[in-house]
């Protein structure tokens, strides 16, 4: 069996209100100064952590200039924020992107290393500051992944940066906090941590250890997600879960062709990435299902698909319910909806073909051409 590593928070807590919990293990610290990257749409938890910290006498600054799919540039600016300070720690509240923003700063605060520096796996040297994290969507996964992902303006690509030191130390997963998310961000985030769960099931790297959190994170999120994008608390709950489960899985096997394929949707078109998880995921997994036929084929099963005797039929069948999924929870089955022509596959192609961290883990060794095909499929 092949040697797996995982990396998870020393202190990891999941639970409704367990905000409060990181409340209470800040106002036990001995911190002098909080550097806090925020969300700035979620106002009464950020009240109450303000008001903590000054009960507790530690000085605080909050940043919130952080959205969706943040630049290398974004990053910059914050980190430049941060070293004004005299922060002894860092906490990120908000999602992904804020996450991911809140990482970097606890590595690189003050540090010889430099971000252009340390894109890719293991170039980290070390994290300078303690890092606690709360996430506020259901999707990344970031409180518990090495992954933070920035977008390089300079390439117009994503690019990943993925070390053990970007484990946070603490991390709380409040499904509470995610009631305020929209629906349609709810659907979007809830999708892209689906496609983390079924694309480490279905990678070259899959281990027995990580099935396990991959399997039950695809079968809490696709039954829970259309109630929770509809607020139910107990939905809310499961897809928080299986939104954990997918970061957990991100480490030691991470994603594959959907992301990779995704990713220039969004730095070249905006386009959500949950959303270009969801546009892509049925037409990679067909394209993949003559090598994964039967990793394929139990997914299907977990989401409730007729079982076949014929294990490609049965896989066939699962992607018709991925497809039911997201219609159901809003989300376009076609690129004709972002204005988008088919003269840019060419170049979205070349981009994805760029991703090899993640293409070199598909059960398929796609050729560009072949990635151009699955792009044609979008419209």
């Amino acid at each position: 069996m092949n040697i797996i590593e995982t990396h998870i928070p020393r202190r990891l807590v999941y639970g409704d209100h367990c905000f409060q919990t990181f409340l209470h293990d800040i106002r036990l610290s001995d911190y002098k100064e909080l550097f806090i990257v925020a969300d700035a749409n979620i106002t009464q938890a950020l009240q109450e952590l303000k008001e903590t910290l000054r009960q507790s006498k530690i000085r605080f600054t909050i940043n919130t200039e952080i959205k969706a799919e943040p630049t290398i540039s974004d990053f910059q600016a914050i980190l430049h924020a941060a070293e004004a300070t005299n922060a002894d720690a860092v906490a990120g509240i908000g999602g992904g992107s804020v996450l991911d923003v809140a990482k970097l700063i606890a590595a690189l605060y003050k540090s010889a290393d430099k971000i252009d520096e340390v894109v890719g796996k293991d170039k980290l040297s070390k994290r300078s500051l303690p890092l606690y994290c709360i996430p506020t969507t259901a999707g990344t996964g970031s409180e518990v992944s090495p992954n933070a992902i920035l977008l390089d303006e300079k390439q117009h690509l994503k690019v990943g940066i993925i070390s053990p030191y970007l484990i946070p130390d603490a991390s709380y997963v409040d499904p509470v906090l995610t009631y305020s998310v929209p629906y349609h961000i709810t659907a979007a985030t809830g999708i892209d941590a689906l496609t983390h769960c079924l694309e480490a099931y279905t990678n070259k790297n899959a281990h027995p250890f990580i099935d396990m959190y991959a399997l039950e994170g695809i079968k809490l999120i696709f039954h829970h997600l259309e109630k929770a994008c509809e607020n139910d608390a107990v939905a809310r709950a499961n897809v928080a879960l299986g939104s954990l489960y997918g970061g957990i899985c991100l480490g030691p096997v991470n994603t594959a062709a959907v992301h990779a394929l995704a990713y220039p949707l969004g730095s070249e078109y905006k386009i959500p990435h949950g959303i270009s998880n969801a546009l892509l995921l049925p037409h990679v997994i067909e394209a993949n299902l003559p090598f994964a036929n039967e990793k394929y084929a139990t997914v299907a099963l977990a989401i409730g698909a007729d079982n076949t005797e014929n294990t490609n039929e049965t896989a066939r069948n699962g992607i018709e319910l991925l497809k039911k999924l997201c219609s159901n929870v809003g989300i376009p089955a076609s690129l004709n909806a972002f204005n988008i022509s088919k003269g840019e596959v060419i170049n979205l192609a070349k981009s994805a073909m760029k991703v090899e961290r993640l293409l070199k883990n598909n059960p398929r060794t796609l050729t560009e051409e072949e990635v151009q095909n699955i792009y044609y499929k979008l419209f």
